[in-house]
């Protein structure tokens, strides 16, 4: 029993140093409740003095006020007794408030550290990270643990599957990319979460009918869109139901189309399509954006969500990738107004390299090929630094057709510093881990940036 009382006395002196913590916003609060009430209480005494000054205090009030004790003891008494009733009616009133938004069983250690986690998330660094597909979606489930302004901005020329088909018989935005980034900065514990998530199951059938293949998450933001009378109002809804850590962007609300220029033996020829242009059987070249309005809009013409440019210009740090290079991070870029408002902005800009190549998409490539394809659609000056895994040391399955990157590179590579960092994930080598990603550039900012300011 003691030890368990030294125990609870410990946890109880460490929840109370949290609750004065620098930044929780609680002290300055409570000493304008203290000036408060010491103001009212001598106004209030005043008031008693004007009303019993002549005739003096009744013997109820003088036996209340302790008026037999001496002064420095009464007001040691009083003041006592006093911040008693201050701390015991906040306490009431702080359980009546959280209980309306936390499970009952919440301690006041737990609702300090949730407090203490807001607030720190909310005064995390402003991040935009800009891809698509399963890369960013790692990206963003790091980050939401170390900042709540974070943005993710989102290529919009996926047409493959359930997105693929969306945008196909509705016109719509292919809504799948965001789903999955909207998600990983949800609370992966939500059912909510898990509803978005869910795919109705196919049939043996080759074609694809009904609901088949759609994941829920995609209908609904569909469905929001058709409701609310615009895409990107239908992602906030979305984020607004899933209370996110961030938000979400697309690039353009246009719509577009990914194509490329593979090498062939006979030149070159065109791949049209983000979800073919992984399966051709030739190395790409260049891909680039065609417009799909009417009448149709020239590449250099496409213009940029203006949301996605103002935080863009906000930002703190800017992220590249991780993703597929050509379908994922390059459609973004190929929109100008995106591409010029990275290269003005004075932020850190991080190209986050993937650890390994990609099938049908950077077969062989090095690092220094990565940076180059990027500086070949783009031109150079457009990143600042370069993050690369630099733990190569894991055996490659004979099933997989990958290559770990090697994270050496020499010096004609431009003006980029390097980052290396271990940011591999074990049971998948050819993927980031995000808690570690995430944490190597958190480290690295408090490090580089907030050390020399």
């Amino acid at each position: 029993m003691p030890v368990l009382h030294e125990y609870t006395m410990t946890q109880t002196i460490k929840t109370a140093k949290r609750w004065l913590t620098p930044g929780m916003g609680l002290k300055r609060w409570l000493v304008l409740l203290f000036m408060g009430i010491t103001v009212f209480a001598m106004g209030f005494g005043l008031f008693l003095r004007d009303l019993y000054g002549g005739t003096g205090y009744p013997p109820i009030i003088q036996i209340l006020a302790l008026h037999a004790l001496q002064r420095w003891l009464r007001a040691v008494i009083f003041g006592s007794i006093g911040l008693g009733f201050i701390a015991f009616s906040l306490y009431q009133l702080n359980q009546t408030m959280i209980s309306a938004f936390l499970p009952k069983q919440t301690t006041s250690a737990e609702v300090v550290e949730i407090l203490h986690e807001a607030r720190r998330r909310r005064q995390g660094p402003k991040i935009v990270t800009i891809g698509g597909g399963t890369g960013m979606s790692v990206l963003l489930r790091g980050l939401k643990y170390h900042t709540d302004n974070v943005t993710g901005i989102v290529t919009v020329a996926d047409d493959g599957g359930s997105s693929g088909r969306l945008r196909k018989t509705l016109g719509v935005l292919p809504p799948g990319d965001f789903r999955n980034c909207i998600t990983a900065l949800a609370d992966d514990e939500s059912l909510m979460t898990q509803l978005f998530q869910y795919r109705f199951a196919k049939d043996n059938s080759e074609k694809e009918n009904g609901l088949a293949g759609h994941s829920f998450g995609n209908l609904f933001i569909t469905v929001m869109a058709e409701v609310t009378g615009s895409f990107e109002q239908a992602l906030a809804e979305s984020e607004r139901i899933l209370s996110i850590h961030g938000k979400i962007l697309p690039s353009t609300l246009q719509d577009v189309t990914l194509y490329a220029d593979v090498i062939t033996e006979n030149g070159s020829s065109q791949v049209q399509g983000e979800s073919a242009i992984p399966y051709s059987e030739y190395p790409i070249e260049r891909v680039y954006l065609k417009s799909n309005e009417t009448p149709p809009i020239a590449p250099d013409k496409i213009e940029a969500f203006p949301g996605a440019i103002d935080a863009i210009i906000e930002a703190d740090i800017i992220l590249l990738g991780p993703g597929s290079l050509f379908t994922s991070l390059l459609p973004n870029l190929l929109v100008p107004e995106i591409a010029q408002a990275i290269r003005t902005s004075s932020a850190s800009r991080i190209y986050i390299c993937n650890v390994a190549t990609q099938f049908g998409e950077t077969d062989c490539f090095s690092l220094k090929d990565h940076i180059h394809a990027l500086e070949n659609h783009v031109g150079e000056g457009l990143i600042s630094h370069v993050l690369v895994n630099n733990c190569v040391d894991f055996p490659i399955p004979p099933n997989r057709s990958y290559d770990l990157i090697n994270p050496q590179v020499s010096a004609t590579l431009g003006n980029c510093i390097f980052i290396q960092a271990n940011v591999i994930d074990t049971i998948h080598p050819w993927r980031h881990d995000s808690t570690k990603l995430a944490q190597a550039i958190l480290d690295w900012y408090q490090k580089t940036c907030i050390s020399n300011n």
